[in-house]
């Protein structure tokens, strides 16, 4: 299917059931609801709990109060926090934002104190800075940009970072002083774009370029983020200041303008135009959205979700390697080592639950998948927590861990996403739960009064089980995503008795019944090897076993000979061990799951070359 006829559909489907219900056709669990049960995804989990305890908050708000003039003995920060950045300050709004969801989910004690403490210093930080301002930078920086359009570095992007943290603390905690300082805040950007022409902020907020400056954030998704809370016009209106048509315009006819743009810069617009969807109903917006995951996915984005890399008319040295969209569909050049910017792949994974949330598509869910297991549990090293800017897929390559005190931005998203290992696994709607990941877990749908657990040691066992707690027989459907690598062989069994139903990949087995104490469901996938190509070179491939991406032990450049078939066919699973071998042109070869990679050297993508 086009991407034409694909966002079509997905506008009739959604537009009427907006008008119809005024509501999502599917809800998804807040994090209270959803815990994970102890497994290797927990422990992912913890290591980023346990990095989160160890950081002062005095020392994340030293350059606040420094700004503000108001005394501070901390110790600055280091790297883009250090006390010289223009983004100092930024990491601050992602660490209320990761802290807000752990009280939520685990009710974090330490971490709920902390907050307190951090929300009363920011509101002392606001009121000697006049009551509306709040950063870690003076207003200056704002001042030179809207004068040379650029110079400064992006205090728009730093300044959505500390707006969404307070709201997280407000929406998660229910602190409504950080509302009213993030109230404050809004009321601080309203006037200040009040006094720029419309030629002065489209000049602003313009951000074609090579690693742009002017990188606004998602200022636009916490202002629609804000409106959903206060229901305040104003918010809306000041929202769709930061929503520019230069961009929505033409995703929204389905135009693929990604090229050469700055990933993810425009990402995080993208999923500013499908709050505001969400908020509105404003169809230009839904189709922005669904044509820019349909160009993303299908003609930009490596095998395992990731995508940006280097820039096709390079003007920065950042570009000619990095965080840039290249020409749709063309990806075998580009394997640089500093591919897949973890921000962009985390903002991805937002748009993509937004998406199924509106249309309970398993295209989505499937895609989700794949990108949880090869792009963002890859990115976390399962010895200490620490996390990469970038992940390669090329050969031979490494994963370069930032260090705790760097604080980039993907330090500062990544201990986010570490948060919320436990969210957009279970989605319901008044009949139906729906199950697109298999993790240990369990849900509690208050609305049933049933609590689901699923019994799992996937992906390395190919089987989940899922009990049911009911405090009385009840009817509702379970919905089992089939993934895109599910075949024939699958087995669903219902308190231990076989369910015959035809297996479809990318889409649901059902089971509607009465369900009772103690109901049981099994659900028994086989894996098999399979590859992926670049989808201008089908000569560079990668290689799965069943849901997971694979990667070589390799110092070298990998080179295979023969073809598709035959590098199949010499695939091997090793006895008593989730590893794997290739036999290959007189070479042995050894392979991991790509997310099991730590600090040695690898290859993902393998070139098929047959010259003699």
């Amino acid at each position: 299917m086009n991407i034409a006829n694909h966002c079509f559909l997905l506008f009739i489907s959604v537009f009427f059931y907006f008008q119809l219900n005024a509501q999502t056709p599917v809800s998804s669990f807040d994090g209270a609801e959803v815990q994970l049960m102890p497994s290797w995804i927990s422990k992912k989990q913890d290591l980023n709990t346990d990095y989160l305890h160890r950081l002062d908050p005095d020392r994340l708000l030293h350059n606040f109060r420094v700004n503000a003039g108001i005394p501070s003995n901390a110790l600055p920060l280091e790297g883009w926090e250090s006390p010289g950045c223009g983004l100092r300050g930024h990491f601050t709004g992602h660490y209320l934002s990761a802290c807000a969801t752990l009280i939520q989910s685990d009710e974090d004690s330490l971490l709920a104190k902390r907050i307190r403490y951090m929300i009363d210093g920011l509101q002392k930080c606001q009121e000697k800075l006049g009551g509306k301002y709040l950063s870690a930078f003076p207003e200056s920086e704002f001042d030179i940009l809207e004068t040379k359009y650029g110079g400064v570095w992006a205090p728009w992007y730093t300044f959505h970072k500390i707006m969404q943290g307070l709201l997280d603390v407000y929406t998660c905690t229910g602190n409504k002083q950080a509302y009213q300082i993030l109230l404050n805040m809004a009321d601080y950007v309203a006037q200040r774009m009040s006094k720029l022409p419309d030629t002065e902020i489209e000049k602003i907020l313009f951000s074609a370029e090579a690693n742009p400056t002017n990188e606004a954030g998602g200022m636009n998704e916490v202002l629609h983020n804000l409106y959903a809370v206060s229901g305040d016009e104003k918010h809306l209106k000041l929202a769709g200041i930061f929503d520019r048509s230069w961009f929505y315009q033409p995703l929204a006819e389905g135009k693929d303008i990604l090229s050469g743009l700055h990933a993810n810069t425009h990402i995080v617009l993208v999923n500013g135009f499908a709050r505001r969807f969400e908020n509105t109903g404003e169809t230009d917006f839904l189709k922005a959205a669904a044509n820019f995951w349909d160009m993303l996915l299908n003609h930009h984005t490596y095998v395992n979700g990731s995508s940006s890399g280097p820039r096709p008319i390079a003007t920065t040295p950042t570009s000619r390697i990095a965080e840039h969209w290249g020409h749709a569909g063309h990806l075998s050049a580009t394997l640089t080592g500093e591919i897949a910017e973890s921000c962009v792949t985390h903002n991805t994974q937002k748009l993509t639950a937004n998406l199924f949330r509106w249309t309970a598509g398993p295209e989505y869910a499937d895609a989700y998948m794949n990108t949880f297991y090869n792009a963002v549990l890859p990115i976390q090293n399962s010895e200490n927590g620490s996390v990469v800017y970038h992940l390669p897929l090329g050969s031979p390559r490494e994963k370069n861990f930032l260090k705790e005190n760097d604080f980039k931005c993907c330090n500062g998203s990544c201990i986010e996403a570490f948060t919320r290992l436990n969210s957009n696994i279970y989605f319901h709607d008044e009949h139906s739960l729906w199950v697109n990941l298999f993790i240990p877990s369990e849900v509690i749908w208050k609305e049933k009064g049933v609590i689901l657990r699923q019994h799992t040691d996937f992906p390395e066992n190919p089987s989940t089980r899922f009990t049911v707690s009911a405090v009385k027989p009840i009817k509702f459907a379970l919905k089992l995503l089939i993934p895109s690598w599910a075949d024939s062989k699958t087995r669903i069994l219902v308190n231990g008795q076989p369910v015959r139903r035809r297996i479809k990949p990318v889409s649901y087995i059902t089971i509607d019944r009465i369900w009772k104490e103690g109901d049981q469901v099994e659900l028994v996938f086989s894996y098999n090897f399979h590859l992926k190509s670049m989808p201008d070179n089908e000569k560079v491939i990668a290689l799965f076993y069943g849901p997971l991406l694979l990667a070589f032990e390799t110092e070298r450049e990998l080179i295979l000979k023969g073809n598709r078939a035959s590098i199949l066919q010499n695939l091997t699973k090793n006895d008593g061990e989730f590893t794997f071998s290739l036999k290959n042109a007189n070479r042995s070869f050894s392979l991991k799951p790509f997310y099991a990679v730590q600090i040695e050297s690898y290859g993902v993508y393998a070139t098929i070359r047959n010259e003699f």
